[in-house]
């Protein structure tokens, strides 16, 4: 049995992921932005076995390299990360919004967070592989602009989150060449279209899923034998957009990336 942290899980698809699994007999590490919404959910799943909550909010980079810390003293046995917590592309009359450290939100929410605290991880996942690193993605991918990565010029917030998907696939490919022979793998997928979330109602969208036509997927990459550097749509393996494979690509966006997550 594995012990997984899932972020953003006290709602939608996060949520749902959090009692399949515990229910399945893993221990499950269930990050919130919210203290007393997590706190609840750990009550809940804690009457179907072994949780624990995380508060962090992961539009804040301090925050989400505590996050790192606190899971990795109090759990090194951790052997599977999913970076499911994200935000959508916000309502449709909506402006350009930004994080705590003034980056602009979704690629600070749907890609630096990720990024940051699989760094902040990696040591504790390469001392128990196999170990598993599941990026939940979307088939909305948008190439990022390297000029101007947080999106000053011609704002909208769906392509935002678009641009912050392309990102966060282009990384796990990046990632998954980095971690070759490590025992650890990484992995992204697109969980199903428009499923039954506060992101998509917010967005003005009538959903057409639910969260539990989402979670196979997942479920699949967190707890089986997947390969790594895989795009999955569903549990069926895809194609992401074409120029998230360009080396050249990769490299600028690494480089864009740790600038970033420095500044």
């Amino acid at each position: 049995m594995s012990t997984l942290l899932i972020t953003g899980a006290t709602s939608g698809l996060g949520r749902y992921l959090a009692f399949e699994l515990v229910r399945a007999g893993h221990v499950v590490l269930a990050h919130g932005r919210d203290r007393g919404r997590t706190e609840s959910l750990v009550e809940e799943l804690r009457t179907e076995g072994d949780a624990e909550g995380f508060v962090a909010d992961l539009a804040s980079l301090a925050q989400v390299r505590e996050l790192g810390g606190q899971v990795a003293a109090a759990h090194p046995d951790l052997d599977v990360l999913i970076n499911n917590a994200g935000v959508g592309g916000g309502a449709p009359d909506g402006g350009r919004e930004l994080s705590a450290d003034g980056h602009e939100l979704r690629l600070a929410v749907n890609f630096l967070a990720p990024v940051a605290l699989t760094r902040a991880l990696l040591p504790v996942l390469r001392a128990n592989p196999p170990a598993r690193i599941v990026n939940v993605g979307s088939a909305g991918q948008e190439p990022l602009d390297p000029e101007d990565p947080e999106f000053t010029r011609g704002y909208g917030g769906f392509a935002a989150y678009c641009r912050s998907k392309f990102a966060l696939a282009a990384y796990t490919f990046t990632l998954a060449e980095e971690l070759a022979g490590t025992g650890v793998s990484v992995n992204v997928l697109h969980p199903a279209t428009f499923m039954d979330t506060a992101m998509v109602r917010e967005g003005g969208v009538t959903p057409w899923n639910t969260v539990a036509d989402g979670a196979p997927g997942v479920l699949a990459l967190a707890t089986r034998e997947s390969g790594t550097g895989g795009y999955f749509d569903g549990t069926r393996p895809a194609r992401a957009h074409e120029e998230t494979y360009d080396p050249a690509v990769r490299k600028r966006l690494s480089a864009v990336t740790d600038q970033l997550l420095t500044l």
